[in-house]
């Protein structure tokens, strides 16, 4: 039982930790991480339901629609709609890179509880492949969401494009994640080069919401 949890735990913390780490200016409090992690954790409750209602009334049971409905938008959604009001519309969301933190805590949150979920069903030996798979794929999903909404508000102009990309762009990525799992046809040789591309775009993004964030505070000094 313990096993079981520290198995479905573990790598959800570990990469919580690692983003967390990587806000140098201005570190945010842990306990706001922390209730934003449990609210994205709470999200699995009404997504399961859901989902059991579009099986029951077979909807979106093809590839594409399952991919891309039932899981990338229904998701990715309810992630967004957690990270707007639990810490976008918080004061404590000061600087650029906020939205790397909170949207990853979120992401990992969802993550993590279905880790356990899965876990408990098959077992620890699942926890390797589902920490290099689901909950890394989540965690960089909620990276990418979180660096889109962190422009909705601390950029200057058009901010309605920058709502519809924190949408959009991590709807369509993890629909293509899972429409790759679900075709299952040399699925290994699509998501090798699906996971690097993923890694490397939301890392880009996180690199350039730390130097959002240093010009931010250079500014803040040179005012003061």
């Amino acid at each position: 039982m313990v096993g079981i949890l520290i198995a479905g735990i573990a790598p959800g913390i570990a990469l919580l930790y690692y983003f967390y780490l990587k806000d140098k200016y201005e570190p945010e409090p842990i306990n706001l991480v922390i209730r934003t992690f449990l609210f994205g954790a709470i999200l699995v409750f009404p997504i399961s339901f859901v989902d059991q209602i579009f099986d029951k009334e077979y909807l979106f049971h093809s590839n594409f629609s399952k991919a891309f409905f039932r899981t990338g938008f229904l998701e990715e959604s309810l992630k967004w709609i957690v990270l707007y009001y639990c810490a976008y519309l918080h004061k404590e969301f000061d600087e650029p890179f906020d939205g790397i933190v909170y949207g990853s805590a979120v992401a990992l949150g969802f993550a993590t509880a279905e880790n356990i979920l899965y876990t408990f069903v098959y077992g620890t030996q699942t926890a390797l492949i589902r920490s290099l798979l689901p909950v890394s794929s989540h965690a960089l999903f909620g990276v990418i969401m979180g660096y889109y909404i962190s422009k909705v508000k601390f950029s200057l102009g058009n901010k309605g494009k920058w709502i519809i990309l924190s949408l959009l762009v991590p709807i369509i990525l993890h629909g293509l994640y899972d429409y790759i799992l679900l075709i299952q046809t040399s699925w290994l040789t699509m998501m090798l080069p699906f996971m690097f591309f993923l890694w490397w775009f939301a890392m880009a993004k996180l690199n350039f919401a730390q130097g959002l964030s240093k010009q931010y505070f250079d500014k803040l000094s040179q005012k003061g």
